[in-house]
């Protein structure tokens, strides 16, 4: 009896070379086996590498690094930098082009390593024939199309250009950040999301004089109201001049001297700008992508009405489900494209899981999952803003954990301290650089539903925290962790009246009241050294006696709910 089942070029073909695309390539490859092909237009390792996260922290560390220069050195007495009048300018030319020398590099090591695994990689844009079939067309004209039994759609965001805007040929988006040859000497930023957030702060803490447009009261709206008012004054203080409740940007006019003049809906004018950088978002990245006869008209080309993918009509996102499917069988898709929590790490963790779920057996299943679907988690997504100063975030806002839970059943734990880097500046206690964190409480058990922090190393502090707050760690916990002195963390773990906060777990082996750290489960028996006596055995065996009356007696002493 013949195989009647099609046969296909690939058993994976990926549309789009980002870091969700990438991971999620390299899983099917790597750990089974499959033939996997990828597709990118543009340089691999998508928006995070190119245009994103990468080289906008190189930004931020430059910024940051100025910053400390001119005001910290002074204040920890280097005496070169307090006598200097040098204002420790970037040469941003010589630093452009050692960071786009260093991304380059990154696009190659993305290339290796698709490579290594096995993957093929084509360089050209892909558009659907059909359900199985795309069409890619390269660089030279030339074009080939290829089969797969299954298709993956990461091909990503990009920034959202209003053309409402009269003049919007005269501004760059963030994309275009990354092109300017020359540091402006004045920018207007528009936006109030993270983008506009961190690129203003990099371009003032660089020198430049910078503007920041917002089309209501403040920035960062969606985040925790205290982090948004805590950022809100610190870029005042800052110097970054804020212009609240315009409306958006109504014109940008290029002037006779070459420069650029910006008026808003509500009659702010800022003239003589360098740069006119406009942030409001991005959206999917599926130009030449048309969908279906909802869709909007920015998307045509890439043929998905030919496969029946769904699109939401409003934003023009592809419809998933949790599991990354879309309305057709075996075609996937994640990360900005279904515009569901827009992270790089969560882009990567969707991708590796799918390439689990699509091509693990069920004996996989059991061995590597115990028996569950493999699929990511998109609750208590941790996330970092590099504003001036940083900020980190996981879990629910105040309002929203009161929506959620009620006033009655939330208590939240606030503190708001100097970082010891500050401590040695010469000015009033109040004028010092602050650090502020946010703990939100729910439940009996106060369960930590949220954490928020801005300041100094904001970012590298949250990590940790995330880990346990995806295994449900409680405000106990989190007093049971002895700090660590002295740093901003330890405010983490001593915040409110340490110690009284109701004793109760959310882990396998409770931490509490001086508990024993719990050991790591064993498939294999340990093999005994060539140093190892009798006398040890026995005292082996005997605490193993020991530990399971133990376990007997707190098991029996705590009821049938324990979670021992």
């Amino acid at each position: 009896m013949t195989d009647s089942s099609p046969t296909y070029d690939f058993d994976y073909l990926v549309i789009g070379g980002g870091s969700g695309g990438v991971s999620s390539a390299k899983r099917a490859a790597i750990n089974y086996g499959k033939k996997v092909g990828v597709i990118e237009c543009h340089r691999l390792g998508g928006t995070c590498v190119n245009v994103g996260c990468v080289p906008k922290k190189i930004m931020f560390q430059a910024s940051h690094i100025r910053q400390t220069l001119l005001e910290d050195a002074k204040m920890y007495n280097f005496d070169a930098v307090k006598k200097s009048k040098d204002s420790f300018q970037l040469n941003w030319p010589e630093f452009k082009d050692k960071r786009d020398k260093y991304i380059a590099r990154l696009n190659n090591i993305y290339l290796n390593g698709l490579k290594k695994a096995g993957v093929t990689v084509f360089d050209g844009f892909g558009s659907f024939v059909d359900d199985h079939t795309v069409q890619i067309v390269k660089d030279d004209g030339s074009s080939e199309q290829v089969t797969a039994a299954h298709i993956l759609i990461a091909t990503g965001g990009k920034p959202y250009e209003d053309t409402k805007v009269q003049g919007i040929e005269h501004t760059i988006t963030s994309d275009g950040f990354f092109e300017l040859a020359q540091q402006p000497e004045k920018a207007v930023v528009v936006g109030a999301g993270y983008i506009g957030v961190e690129l203003a702060g990099v371009l003032h803490g660089l020198g430049t004089e910078t503007h920041l447009v917002l089309r209501k009261e403040k920035a960062l709206r969606n985040f925790d109201p205290d982090i948004s008012g805590f950022l809100d004054q610190q870029m005042e203080k800052d110097g970054v001049h804020i212009h609240r409740n315009t409306g958006g940007v109504a014109k940008v006019e290029l002037q006779s001297n070459g420069k650029k003049k910006v008026t808003t809906l509500g009659g702010d004018v800022i003239d003589n700008c360098d740069v006119v950088l406009m942030a409001p978002g991005r959206v999917p990245h599926i130009d030449d992508v048309a969908l279906d006869a909802t869709a909007k008209p920015n998307v045509d080309g890439m043929n998905l009405q030919r496969t029946r993918v769904r699109q939401h009509a409003r934003n023009q996102h592809i419809v998933v489900d949790e599991y990354q499917n879309t309305s057709v069988p075996h075609i996937f898709a994640l990360g900005d494209v279904c515009g569901k929590v827009e992270l790089t790490p969560m882009a990567i963790a969707a991708g590796r899981r799918l390439s689990d779920r699509i091509f693990g057996g069920e004996e996989e299943y059991e061995a590597l999952f115990e028996g569950m679907t493999p699929k990511a988690s998109y609750e208590l997504v941790p996330t970092v803003v590099f504003s001036h100063p940083t900020i980190g975030t996981i879990g629910l806002t105040e309002p929203a954990a009161i929506e959620k839970y009620g006033a009655e059943n939330i208590n939240v734990y606030k503190s708001t301290f100097v970082n010891l880097q500050y401590s040695m500046f010469e000015m009033e206690p109040k004028d010092k650089p602050k650090t502020f964190y946010k703990i939100i409480c729910a439940g009996v058990d106060e369960q930590v539903v949220g954490l928020h922090m801005i300041g100094l190393a904001s970012d590298e502090v949250l990590q940790g925290f995330s880990v346990a707050m995806k295994m449900g760690a409680t405000k106990a916990d989190f007093d049971s962790a002895v700090a660590i002195h002295p740093t901003a963390s330890e405010e983490a773990v001593t915040m409110g009246t340490w110690g009284t906060s109701p004793q109760a777990s959310g882990a396998k082996v409770p931490p509490l009241m001086g508990a024993k750290a719990p050991e790591p489960r064993m498939t294999k028996k340990k093999v005994a050294s060539s140093s190892s006596s009798p006398l040890g055995d026995k005292l082996w065996s005997v605490g193993l006696v020991v530990a399971a009356v133990a376990v007997g007696y707190l098991v029996g002493s705590r009821g049938p709910n324990s979670r021992l």
